[in-house]
């Protein structure tokens, strides 16, 4: 069966000697969250995830989810006992507002339980994962009686919280959605329509689920500048708070889908439901795009997560899993075979997927430093520069993430041979789930547009330029240090690809957009993989000096695999940049019904 150990000790790397977090102890919360305190909770959370979660992620995938002929949803056994240890021990609001019941401890940590939940369970995950984007919109733009309303039994795991954004005919474009909302004449609205793919829409692990649902009210504007958020909770609630009859919300049904299977993806069917307005009318998008970007974060680390737990298993078998011989030699003469680890083939597949996992381990935790820098700095320069890196690199991380976290499971699969594709091993569930975070929460085709026809050009490339700017400083102070040349010659050159292909998309893409439409997956590829090379630098940086104070051979690990992402897989970006400058004539040259 699969196993799962949490990667403390390579977090506490990251945040202790690579980023320093220590640094920020300026902000609200980070004072708290002192080295000791960090560990503890780093180590509890670990815990949680490896002996709750984690045993019931392959047996909930079989079971799966059940709609019954009411309308009610039961979760895999042991998913309702493992959401209140969840809740119980306040990990929903690790880094919530303490006035509604957080703890108010950094962003960063939640990102970091974030991935260990979802390595351990991914489906399970997601009901924790959901509700805490609902908080995040409902805290910036819901009114003072809708916070004080519903965050604190969310913040308590008391209820849980959704998105309803995807209707049948539409889903990317929203601008196409129906569902309506008719003002009730006492400041609520009536909301009539059908959403589809809801995760977590209905179960029986809380005992209200609070939908934040986008909807047209009438006579609004055509297309997206008409359309509303109203949060409107399954259960009707009594002026003392209490939990009361249904509100017209109802399942109608469970979607069959090829992974997650213990979450339950839900068509929801509103009937008049009873929803409020949150924020302003007209302006819903606005709203919900607080919840659309933390749930971006969420899922590229979901991509990182299904990568680190299958690449687990992969090194577990492969260190077991006898057959021929090493080619200089046997290295274990008393046994029949070798174990597969001595095989070239499969080091290279191992290292490949380890490369990625620290570099995108410590992507995230740079990006989710820069998110409580936004949030939380008295600074309006550093917010403002923590802000244009988040805008920027969201796209980047949704889908080079989840790109590569799939590719990475069908990779670790492959280490199992026959046995990979056989349920019962487990490591097949880790491909299937991987699969959907490369589409909800925008597929990573709209990502990669979004990057390119809005985020690179924005306020003038500021964005883009800062990071530009950030690693050539990197590489200009570091340069006469011979340990780290290995490493930065091959960056340089990769940072300068990156250059090429922004300067093409400003000649060439500006007369003709197609240009930038068939780039632009390749372009997010691009910068992608130029970030995971800093990160590489900059722990290669840190480990070096750790081994100068006697650390021990993880930090030589570090430096070895640092120099194996510079040599097997960075070298991709000048691929990339070829085919970006090769333009989109032959992309879009052949008529559709030529294809």
């Amino acid at each position: 069966m699969p196993v799962y150990k949490a990667p403390v000790d390579d977090t506490l790397f990251l945040l202790n000697d690579v980023f320093a977090i220590e640094r920020y102890n300026n902000l609200p919360g980070f004072a708290d969250a002192s080295s000791d305190v960090i560990e503890a909770v780093l180590g509890e959370g670990a815990k949680l995830c490896e002996e709750v979660l984690q045993p019931i992620n392959h047996s909930g995938d079989q079971e799966g989810c059940t709609r019954h002929p009411d309308g009610r949803v039961t979760t895999p056994k042991g998913f309702k006992a493992a959401y209140e240890a969840y809740a119980g021990g306040g990990w929903i609001g690790l880094a919530m507002d303490p006035e509604y019941g957080g703890q108010g401890l950094p962003y960063t940590l939640g990102a970091v339980m974030n991935e260990y939940a979802s390595a351990a369970n991914m489906a399970f995950a997601m009901y924790p994962g959901l509700t805490m984007g609902a908080i995040a919109a409902l805290y910036v733009h819901g009114s003072d009686e809708i916070k004080r309303t519903y965050l604190p039994k969310m913040i308590d795991g008391t209820w849980s919280g959704t998105m309803n954004l995807t209707e049948p005919h539409c889903g990317t474009d929203l601008g196409l959605l129906k569902t309506k909302a008719v003002p009730n004449g006492d400041g609520s609205y009536a909301i009539t329509g059908t959403k589809i793919f809801i995760s977590a829409g209905e179960q029986d692990i809380t005992g209200n689920i609070i939908h934040l649902v986008l909807a047209r009210i009438e006579g609004a504007p055509a297309g997206v500048k008409g359309i509303s958020l109203f949060v409107v909770p399954r259960n009707k609630l009594g002026e003392d708070g209490s939990v009361g009859a249904n509100n017209g919300v109802s399942c109608g049904s469970i979607e069959h889908k090829m992974g997650i299977h213990g979450n339950a993806t839900c068509v929801m069917n509103y009937d008049g439901a009873q929803g409020w307005l949150v924020g302003t009318e007209n302006k819903g998008l606005n709203a919900m795009f607080v919840m659309m970007n933390e749930a971006r974060l969420g899922v590229a680390i979901q991509g990182l997560a299904q990568s680190e737990v299958a690449y687990q298993n992969a090194v577990a078998y492969a260190k077991e899993r006898l057959q021929g011989r090493a080619l200089t030699g046997a290295k274990e003469p008393a046994k029949p075979a070798d174990p597969i680890i001595v095989h070239p083939d499969v080091r290279r597949t191992l290292m490949s997927i380890k490369a990625f996992n620290e570099a995108a381990r410590a992507f995230v935790l740079w990006n989710a430093l820069k998110s409580d820098i936004a949030h939380r700095s008295g600074d309006a320069a550093e917010r403002q520069a923590a802000d244009d890196q988040l805008g920027l690199m969201t796209p980047v991380l949704k889908g080079v993430l989840t790109d590569i976290g799939f590719d990475n499971a069908v990779k670790a699969q492959q280490m199992f041979g026959g046995h990979g594709y056989i349920a019962e091993t487990g490591v097949e569930q880790f491909v299937r789930d991987a699969r959907i975070a490369m589409i909800y929460e925008g597929a990573n085709g709209v990502q990669a547009m979004d990057l390119v026809g809005r985020k690179l050009g924005r306020d003038g490339g500021r964005g883009i330029m800062a990071f530009f700017n950030e690693v050539g400083a990197f590489l200009k102070e570091n340069a006469e240090d011979e340990a780290l040349k290995p490493l930065l010659g091959p960056l340089q050159v990769s940072l300068g690809h990156l250059q090429q292909a922004a300067m093409w998309f400003m000649n060439n893409a500006l007369a003709k957009p197609d240009n930038a439409g068939a780039g632009a997956n390749d372009f997010m590829h691009l910068l992608g993989l130029v970030s995971l090379g800093y990160m590489w630098v900059k722990m290669a940086k840190a480990a070096q000096e750790k081994l100068k104070a006697g650390a021990d051979e993880r930090m030589s690990a570090k430096l070895v695999t640092a120099r194996f992402f510079m040599e097997r897989t960075l070298p991709e970006t000048g691929a990339h940049l070829a085919r970006i400058t090769s333009g989109a004539d032959t992309t879009m040259a052949l008529s559709a019904e030529q294809f």
